[in-house]
């Protein structure tokens, strides 16, 4: 009569817990090859998330089965294949080599206690895979950081709704503790100038520096996203440290999809409106991407210039991502280490159940 839920169970031996604490760095994820067929996987899974598109569920299936689908993986294919590398997707490859130094930086300050694992919210390494394969050995306290700097609910949002649906399939979750933005955070901040200041150093400054973020339909914010205002307090806060006027730095949004209204300007059409106003040279730093990926490796770094170019401009630059480089290490080495704070090792059940025997 009444269903019967199953659980994950940990294997007999976990459960006496490692005492270690795992920051699980949370990406969007990618396809598992530049091919039309691992694209078209990646974004069914990707777009079916009622977090990325807010539409009425029916009407959305329809659009996408009938016509995204259909036609949107073979162009996304050719992109992603402009740019893979010989290790694989460059969101993977950076995210990945971000771990890692992540992990080193914090086991020079406090040791063994704190592994860094790397999950995706769609495509593998899964989130609710790592999550699982973290309970398996017996970690019970997790700090989960999307590597997002400014929160949306299109992207952030969906990493928590993801940690909440891996929850529901364990039988003992652990302790949880999550990181929601850190789009203010002065180690943040000082990483971003410092990669503005190295560009200079070697090329110059440009006539505009131009911060271009992910956009986001714009009657997101009007129900309550705080992500535009978290990129503009970035920028403004960014623009302040590097000393810079309202005319020498410029926000703008890419990446936006369909006829919908998303946050402006645009990117494109912002530089096609400098190139066309005189303005002959510019710096594009895209300041909500912890790694470079597809949107800055192929939509910014070669789409956007060839557009800046042919309106007219003659000096075209984009600033890295601050990827696995130092100052974003020791930015978000800063940041767990402050969450984890007040955080116990994990005790094991046997270990307190003797010690209540024995008082």
């Amino acid at each position: 009569m009444f269903g019967t839920k199953k659980y994950h169970a940990a294997p007999p031996g976990a459960e006496t817990g490692s005492g270690d604490i795992a920051v699980m760095l949370v990406n969007l994820g990618t396809p598992a090859a530049p091919t039309a067929t691992a694209v078209r996987r990646y974004l069914d899974q990707f777009l079916s998330d009622p977090r990325v598109i807010e539409q009425p569920r029916w009407l959305w299936w329809l659009i996408l089965k009938g016509v995204i689908l259909r036609l949107r993986p073979a162009r996304s294919a050719r992109a992603y294949a402009s740019i893979w590398t010989e290790a694989g997707s460059p969101l993977l490859v950076n995210s990945q080599a971000l771990a890692r130094a992540l992990g080193d930086s914090l086991a020079r300050s406090v040791g063994d206690r704190v592994k860094v694992h790397l999950a995706m919210t769609y495509g593998e390494p899964a989130l609710a895979a790592v999550l699982r394969g973290l309970v398996d050995t017996g970690l019970r306290r997790v700090l989960v950081l999307p590597l997002y700097p400014q929160y949306s609910a299109t992207s952030t949002g969906a990493v928590f709704d993801a940690l909440a649906d891996a929850i529901k399939s364990l039988r003992w979750p652990p302790e949880l503790r999550t990181i929601g933005d850190y789009h203010d955070q002065p180690a943040h901040i000082e990483a971003l100038a410092r990669s503005v200041e190295r560009h200079w150093a070697v090329h110059g400054r440009a006539e505009r520096l131009l911060l271009s973020f992910h956009g986001i339909p714009r009657r997101y914010v009007e129900a309550g996203d705080p992500y535009a205002m978290q990129c503009r307090a970035t920028a403004a806060r960014l623009a302040a440290r590097l000393s810079l006027g309202d005319d020498d730095v410029v926000v703008s949004f890419q990446s936006r999809v369909g006829r919908e209204e998303w946050l402006r300007p645009y990117t494109d059409q912002k530089l096609e409106e400098f190139a066309q106003a005189g303005v002959r040279s510019v710096q594009v730093l895209c300041p909500a991407f912890a790694v470079d990926c597809l949107e800055t490796l192929e939509e910014i770094a070669v789409e956007n210039r060839e557009r800046f170019l042919h309106a007219g401009g003659q000096r075209y630059e984009y600033i890295a991502a601050l990827n696995d480089g130092e100052d974003q290490v020791a930015a978000l080495s800063e940041l767990v280490l402050r969450h984890i704070q007040g955080w116990p090792p994990a005790e094991s059940p046997s270990a307190a159940g003797a010690q209540n025997v024995a008082a």
